[in-house]
Protein backbone atom coordinates (compact mmCIF):
# COMPACT_ATOMS: atom_id res chain seq x y z
CA UNK A 1 0.00 0.00 0.00
CA UNK A 2 1.11 3.55 -0.72
CA UNK A 3 0.63 5.83 2.30
CA UNK A 4 0.65 9.58 3.06
CA UNK A 5 1.42 10.53 6.67
CA UNK A 6 0.04 13.92 7.74
CA UNK A 7 1.14 15.45 11.08
CA UNK A 8 3.81 12.77 11.03
CA UNK A 9 5.80 13.84 14.08
CA UNK A 10 8.89 11.66 14.41
CA UNK A 11 7.09 8.81 12.64
CA UNK A 12 5.38 6.46 15.10
CA UNK A 13 2.49 5.83 12.71
CA UNK A 14 4.80 5.51 9.71
CA UNK A 15 6.93 2.88 11.45
CA UNK A 16 4.13 0.36 11.79
CA UNK A 17 3.09 0.73 8.16
CA UNK A 18 6.69 0.44 6.98
CA UNK A 19 7.15 -2.71 9.07
CA UNK A 20 4.21 -4.20 7.18
CA UNK A 21 5.89 -3.41 3.86
CA UNK A 22 3.92 -0.28 2.96
CA UNK A 23 5.56 2.63 1.14
CA UNK A 24 5.25 6.05 2.75
CA UNK A 25 5.07 8.30 -0.33
CA UNK A 26 4.87 11.64 1.45
CA UNK A 27 4.96 12.87 5.04
CA UNK A 28 4.18 16.33 6.39
CA UNK A 29 5.64 17.79 9.59
CA UNK A 30 5.64 21.46 10.56
CA UNK A 31 8.30 21.44 13.31
CA UNK A 32 11.83 21.60 11.86
CA UNK A 33 13.58 19.72 14.68
CA UNK A 34 10.96 16.96 14.79
CA UNK A 35 11.15 16.69 11.00
CA UNK A 36 14.90 16.08 11.35
CA UNK A 37 14.23 12.95 13.39
CA UNK A 38 11.66 11.78 10.84
CA UNK A 39 14.02 12.42 7.93
CA UNK A 40 16.98 10.56 9.43
CA UNK A 41 14.90 7.54 10.40
CA UNK A 42 12.85 7.48 7.17
CA UNK A 43 15.38 8.68 4.56
CA UNK A 44 13.45 7.23 1.63
CA UNK A 45 10.28 9.27 2.33
CA UNK A 46 9.53 12.58 0.61
CA UNK A 47 9.22 14.76 3.70
CA UNK A 48 7.47 18.12 3.40
CA UNK A 49 8.45 20.49 6.22
CA UNK A 50 5.71 23.09 6.13
CA UNK A 51 2.43 24.18 7.66
CA UNK A 52 -0.26 21.95 6.17
CA UNK A 53 -2.42 25.00 5.40
CA UNK A 54 0.20 26.07 2.86
CA UNK A 55 0.18 22.81 0.95
CA UNK A 56 -3.16 21.03 1.30
CA UNK A 57 -4.46 22.51 -1.96
CA UNK A 58 -1.21 23.59 -3.58
CA UNK A 59 -0.87 20.72 -6.04
CA UNK A 60 1.48 18.74 -3.78
CA UNK A 61 -1.26 16.16 -3.44
CA UNK A 62 -3.20 14.66 -6.32
CA UNK A 63 -6.01 12.19 -6.67
CA UNK A 64 -4.75 8.62 -6.41
CA UNK A 65 -1.41 9.51 -4.77
CA UNK A 66 -1.97 6.90 -2.06
CA UNK A 67 -4.40 4.20 -1.02
CA UNK A 68 -4.10 5.24 2.61
CA UNK A 69 -3.82 8.54 4.49
CA UNK A 70 -2.79 8.44 8.15
CA UNK A 71 -2.30 11.13 10.78
CA UNK A 72 -3.63 12.82 13.88
CA UNK A 73 -4.53 16.49 13.52
CA UNK A 74 -3.86 18.03 16.96
CA UNK A 75 -7.05 18.58 18.90
CA UNK A 76 -6.30 22.08 20.18
CA UNK A 77 -8.19 23.56 17.25
CA UNK A 78 -11.46 21.86 18.13
CA UNK A 79 -12.76 24.78 20.16
CA UNK A 80 -16.03 25.97 18.69
CA UNK A 81 -19.06 26.80 20.80
CA UNK A 82 -21.81 24.23 20.35
CA UNK A 83 -24.51 26.48 18.93
CA UNK A 84 -22.44 27.53 15.92
CA UNK A 85 -20.85 24.23 15.12
CA UNK A 86 -23.02 23.10 12.23
CA UNK A 87 -22.67 26.39 10.40
CA UNK A 88 -18.97 27.05 10.70
CA UNK A 89 -16.92 24.11 11.96
CA UNK A 90 -14.94 23.47 8.80
CA UNK A 91 -14.38 27.20 8.19
CA UNK A 92 -13.48 28.26 11.72
CA UNK A 93 -9.75 29.14 11.68
CA UNK A 94 -9.30 27.42 15.03
CA UNK A 95 -10.08 24.14 13.33
CA UNK A 96 -7.71 24.67 10.43
CA UNK A 97 -5.57 21.62 11.23
CA UNK A 98 -8.55 19.32 10.92
CA UNK A 99 -9.83 21.21 7.90
CA UNK A 100 -6.61 20.69 5.97
CA UNK A 101 -6.47 17.00 6.88
CA UNK A 102 -9.97 16.79 5.42
CA UNK A 103 -8.88 18.72 2.31
CA UNK A 104 -6.05 16.27 1.61
CA UNK A 105 -8.43 13.31 2.00
CA UNK A 106 -10.88 15.05 -0.34
CA UNK A 107 -8.14 15.64 -2.94
CA UNK A 108 -6.36 12.27 -2.83
CA UNK A 109 -9.50 10.18 -2.23
CA UNK A 110 -7.66 7.29 -0.55
CA UNK A 111 -9.34 3.93 -0.17
CA UNK A 112 -8.88 4.29 3.60
CA UNK A 113 -7.92 7.07 6.00
CA UNK A 114 -6.86 6.74 9.63
CA UNK A 115 -7.26 9.60 12.09
CA UNK A 116 -5.75 9.27 15.54
CA UNK A 117 -6.69 11.60 18.37
CA UNK A 118 -7.11 11.94 22.11
CA UNK A 119 -9.82 9.83 23.71
CA UNK A 120 -11.54 13.00 24.93
CA UNK A 121 -12.34 14.20 21.43
CA UNK A 122 -15.59 12.22 21.63
CA UNK A 123 -16.86 14.32 24.55
CA UNK A 124 -15.52 17.78 23.62
CA UNK A 125 -18.33 20.36 23.45
CA UNK A 126 -20.76 17.73 24.64
CA UNK A 127 -19.88 15.41 21.78
CA UNK A 128 -20.82 17.97 19.11
CA UNK A 129 -17.28 18.26 17.73
CA UNK A 130 -16.91 14.53 17.09
CA UNK A 131 -20.43 14.30 15.68
CA UNK A 132 -19.52 17.04 13.21
CA UNK A 133 -16.33 15.23 12.18
CA UNK A 134 -18.36 12.09 11.51
CA UNK A 135 -20.91 14.10 9.55
CA UNK A 136 -18.34 15.77 7.31
CA UNK A 137 -16.69 12.51 6.26
CA UNK A 138 -20.04 10.92 5.45
CA UNK A 139 -21.38 13.92 3.49
CA UNK A 140 -21.10 13.01 -0.21
CA UNK A 141 -21.72 16.64 -1.22
CA UNK A 142 -18.57 17.74 0.63
CA UNK A 143 -16.56 14.87 -0.85
CA UNK A 144 -17.52 15.31 -4.51
CA UNK A 145 -20.07 12.54 -4.58
CA UNK A 146 -18.43 9.69 -2.68
CA UNK A 147 -18.42 9.58 1.11
CA UNK A 148 -16.66 7.36 3.62
CA UNK A 149 -18.00 4.53 5.76
CA UNK A 150 -16.64 5.00 9.27
CA UNK A 151 -15.36 2.81 12.07
CA UNK A 152 -14.33 4.23 15.44
CA UNK A 153 -12.69 2.64 18.44
CA UNK A 154 -10.95 3.76 21.60
CA UNK A 155 -7.80 1.65 21.68
CA UNK A 156 -5.78 0.86 24.79
CA UNK A 157 -2.05 0.57 24.20
CA UNK A 158 -1.85 -2.18 26.84
CA UNK A 159 -4.09 -4.38 24.66
CA UNK A 160 -1.39 -4.36 21.98
CA UNK A 161 1.40 -5.52 24.27
CA UNK A 162 2.60 -1.99 25.07
CA UNK A 163 3.55 -1.42 28.75
CA UNK A 164 1.50 1.74 29.08
CA UNK A 165 -2.02 2.82 30.10
CA UNK A 166 -2.46 5.00 27.00
CA UNK A 167 -5.86 5.37 25.37
CA UNK A 168 -6.55 6.99 22.01
CA UNK A 169 -9.48 7.36 19.62
CA UNK A 170 -8.92 5.80 16.22
CA UNK A 171 -11.29 6.84 13.42
CA UNK A 172 -11.06 4.88 10.18
CA UNK A 173 -12.92 5.71 6.99
CA UNK A 174 -13.18 3.55 3.86
CA UNK A 175 -14.79 3.96 0.46
CA UNK A 176 -15.74 0.29 0.55
CA UNK A 177 -19.29 -0.54 1.57
CA UNK A 178 -20.45 -3.39 3.79
CA UNK A 179 -17.15 -3.86 5.61
CA UNK A 180 -17.49 -5.99 8.74
CA UNK A 181 -14.96 -4.01 10.77
CA UNK A 182 -15.33 -6.00 13.99
CA UNK A 183 -14.77 -9.31 12.23
CA UNK A 184 -11.69 -7.99 10.38
CA UNK A 185 -10.32 -6.58 13.65
CA UNK A 186 -10.51 -10.00 15.31
CA UNK A 187 -9.10 -11.75 12.22
CA UNK A 188 -6.15 -9.35 12.22
CA UNK A 189 -5.52 -10.09 15.88
CA UNK A 190 -5.63 -13.85 15.36
CA UNK A 191 -3.26 -13.76 12.40
CA UNK A 192 -0.68 -11.68 14.25
CA UNK A 193 -0.87 -14.05 17.23
CA UNK A 194 -0.21 -17.01 14.94
CA UNK A 195 2.95 -15.34 13.65
CA UNK A 196 4.04 -13.72 16.92
CA UNK A 197 2.42 -15.53 19.88
CA UNK A 198 3.65 -12.95 22.43
CA UNK A 199 2.56 -9.82 20.51
CA UNK A 200 -0.44 -9.07 22.74
CA UNK A 201 1.05 -10.28 26.04
CA UNK A 202 0.66 -8.06 29.09
CA UNK A 203 3.94 -6.18 29.48
CA UNK A 204 5.17 -4.28 32.56
CA UNK A 205 7.88 -1.68 33.13
CA UNK A 206 10.51 -4.31 34.01
CA UNK A 207 9.73 -6.27 30.84
CA UNK A 208 10.31 -3.08 28.85
CA UNK A 209 13.36 -1.39 30.38
CA UNK A 210 14.76 -3.83 32.95
CA UNK A 211 17.83 -4.73 30.87
CA UNK A 212 18.97 -1.16 30.24
CA UNK A 213 22.20 -0.20 32.07
CA UNK A 214 22.95 3.07 33.85
CA UNK A 215 22.47 6.24 31.82
CA UNK A 216 25.52 7.90 30.24
CA UNK A 217 26.51 11.49 29.58
CA UNK A 218 26.25 11.17 25.80
CA UNK A 219 23.37 8.69 25.87
CA UNK A 220 25.34 5.94 24.12
CA UNK A 221 25.34 2.48 25.69
CA UNK A 222 26.46 -0.97 24.62
CA UNK A 223 23.47 -2.80 23.20
CA UNK A 224 22.20 -4.97 26.08
CA UNK A 225 21.08 -8.53 25.45
CA UNK A 226 17.27 -8.78 25.47
CA UNK A 227 15.85 -10.95 28.23
CA UNK A 228 12.08 -10.65 27.66
CA UNK A 229 9.89 -11.23 24.62
CA UNK A 230 9.08 -7.53 24.48
CA UNK A 231 12.78 -6.57 24.52
CA UNK A 232 13.46 -9.13 21.79
CA UNK A 233 10.68 -7.61 19.66
CA UNK A 234 12.30 -4.15 19.85
CA UNK A 235 15.91 -5.32 19.78
CA UNK A 236 18.47 -3.92 17.37
CA UNK A 237 21.47 -5.57 15.78
CA UNK A 238 23.51 -2.43 16.34
CA UNK A 239 26.52 -2.44 18.62
CA UNK A 240 25.40 0.71 20.45
CA UNK A 241 22.08 2.26 21.46
CA UNK A 242 21.49 6.00 21.82
CA UNK A 243 19.34 8.52 23.71
CA UNK A 244 19.92 6.93 27.13
CA UNK A 245 20.60 10.18 29.00
CA UNK A 246 19.16 11.56 32.21
CA UNK A 247 17.76 15.00 32.93
CA UNK A 248 19.87 17.10 35.28
CA UNK A 249 17.57 17.56 38.25
CA UNK A 250 17.98 20.17 41.01
CA UNK A 251 19.13 19.06 44.46
CA UNK A 252 15.62 19.73 45.78
CA UNK A 253 14.08 17.54 43.09
CA UNK A 254 16.56 14.70 43.71
CA UNK A 255 15.91 14.86 47.45
CA UNK A 256 12.18 14.66 46.84
CA UNK A 257 12.55 11.71 44.48
CA UNK A 258 14.70 9.91 47.03
CA UNK A 259 11.82 10.09 49.53
CA UNK A 260 9.19 8.69 47.16
CA UNK A 261 8.68 4.91 47.16
CA UNK A 262 7.30 2.75 44.36
CA UNK A 263 3.72 3.64 43.60
CA UNK A 264 3.83 6.81 45.73
CA UNK A 265 3.68 10.41 44.51
CA UNK A 266 4.03 13.98 45.82
CA UNK A 267 1.40 13.39 48.54
CA UNK A 268 3.90 11.29 50.50
CA UNK A 269 6.31 14.25 50.68
CA UNK A 270 4.00 16.38 52.84
CA UNK A 271 5.20 19.49 51.03
CA UNK A 272 3.37 22.21 49.15
CA UNK A 273 4.16 20.93 45.63
CA UNK A 274 2.75 23.23 42.99
CA UNK A 275 1.78 20.95 40.11
CA UNK A 276 -1.36 20.54 38.08
CA UNK A 277 -0.64 16.84 37.68
CA UNK A 278 -2.10 14.41 40.22
CA UNK A 279 0.79 12.00 39.64
CA UNK A 280 3.54 14.58 40.21
CA UNK A 281 6.69 13.08 41.71
CA UNK A 282 5.27 9.63 41.13
CA UNK A 283 7.63 6.65 41.06
CA UNK A 284 7.03 3.79 38.63
CA UNK A 285 6.71 0.18 39.77
CA UNK A 286 8.62 -2.59 38.00
CA UNK A 287 5.68 -4.97 38.01
CA UNK A 288 3.09 -2.49 36.70
CA UNK A 289 2.46 -0.68 33.45
CA UNK A 290 3.48 2.95 33.09
CA UNK A 291 0.89 5.71 32.82
CA UNK A 292 0.61 7.53 29.49
CA UNK A 293 4.03 8.76 28.39
CA UNK A 294 3.56 12.50 27.85
CA UNK A 295 5.81 15.24 26.50
CA UNK A 296 6.89 15.99 30.09
CA UNK A 297 8.26 12.59 31.06
CA UNK A 298 11.58 14.25 31.93
CA UNK A 299 9.99 16.39 34.66
CA UNK A 300 9.31 14.98 38.15
CA UNK A 301 6.34 17.33 38.56
CA UNK A 302 4.98 16.31 35.15
CA UNK A 303 3.56 12.96 36.23
CA UNK A 304 4.55 9.48 37.36
CA UNK A 305 7.83 9.25 35.50
CA UNK A 306 10.47 8.56 38.17
CA UNK A 307 12.56 5.44 37.51
CA UNK A 308 11.54 2.46 39.70
CA UNK A 309 14.87 2.33 41.55
CA UNK A 310 16.92 5.37 40.55
CA UNK A 311 16.37 8.98 41.64
CA UNK A 312 15.78 10.40 38.17
CA UNK A 313 13.05 10.57 35.58
CA UNK A 314 12.95 8.25 32.59
CA UNK A 315 15.60 8.57 29.90
CA UNK A 316 14.38 9.13 26.33
CA UNK A 317 15.41 5.54 25.47
CA UNK A 318 13.36 4.18 28.37
CA UNK A 319 10.35 6.29 27.37
CA UNK A 320 10.77 5.14 23.75
CA UNK A 321 10.82 1.51 24.91
CA UNK A 322 7.58 2.11 26.85
CA UNK A 323 6.14 3.62 23.64
CA UNK A 324 7.29 0.48 21.70
CA UNK A 325 9.82 2.24 19.46
CA UNK A 326 12.50 -0.13 18.14
CA UNK A 327 15.91 0.21 19.77
CA UNK A 328 17.59 1.33 16.54
CA UNK A 329 15.32 4.39 16.22
CA UNK A 330 17.38 7.51 17.00
CA UNK A 331 15.85 10.75 18.25
CA UNK A 332 17.48 14.06 17.30
CA UNK A 333 17.15 17.60 18.65
CA UNK A 334 17.02 19.33 22.01
CA UNK A 335 15.88 17.58 25.17
CA UNK A 336 12.53 19.38 24.98
CA UNK A 337 12.03 18.43 21.34
CA UNK A 338 12.91 14.77 21.92
CA UNK A 339 10.44 14.56 24.82
CA UNK A 340 7.79 16.06 22.56
CA UNK A 341 8.58 13.59 19.77
CA UNK A 342 8.27 10.56 22.05
CA UNK A 343 5.29 11.77 24.09
CA UNK A 344 3.18 12.73 21.07
CA UNK A 345 3.90 9.59 19.03
CA UNK A 346 1.53 6.76 18.23
CA UNK A 347 3.06 3.56 19.65
CA UNK A 348 4.49 1.68 16.63
CA UNK A 349 3.02 -1.63 17.86
CA UNK A 350 -0.45 -0.11 17.49
CA UNK A 351 0.34 1.32 14.06
CA UNK A 352 1.59 -2.08 12.86
CA UNK A 353 -1.72 -3.61 13.88
CA UNK A 354 -3.58 -0.82 12.08
CA UNK A 355 -1.54 -1.40 8.92
CA UNK A 356 -2.57 -5.04 8.85
CA UNK A 357 -6.18 -4.19 9.67
CA UNK A 358 -6.37 -1.64 6.85
CA UNK A 359 -4.76 -4.09 4.47
CA UNK A 360 -7.74 -6.37 5.12
CA UNK A 361 -10.24 -3.55 4.60
CA UNK A 362 -8.73 -2.73 1.20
Amino acid sequence: MDVIDLFSGCGGLSLGFEKRGCTIRKAVEFDQSIAETYRKNHPEVELIVDDIKNIDQSGVFRKGDAQVIIGGPPCQGFSMAGARIREGFIDDPRNYLFKHYFNVVKTVKPQVFVMENVKGITTMQGGKIFAEILRIFTDSDMLEGRSYHLFQRVVKAADFGVPQKRERMILIGTLREDVDFESLWETTRREIMQEEPHYFDVVNVRDAIGNLPKVTEDGKIANPAPVTDYQRYLASGKEMLTNHTQTKHSKIAVDRMRRVANGENFTSLHEDIKSVHSGAYGRLCWEEQAPTITTRFDTPAGGRFIHPTEDRTLSPREAARIQSFPDDFVFYGTKTSICKQIGNAVPPKISYFLARFIEKII
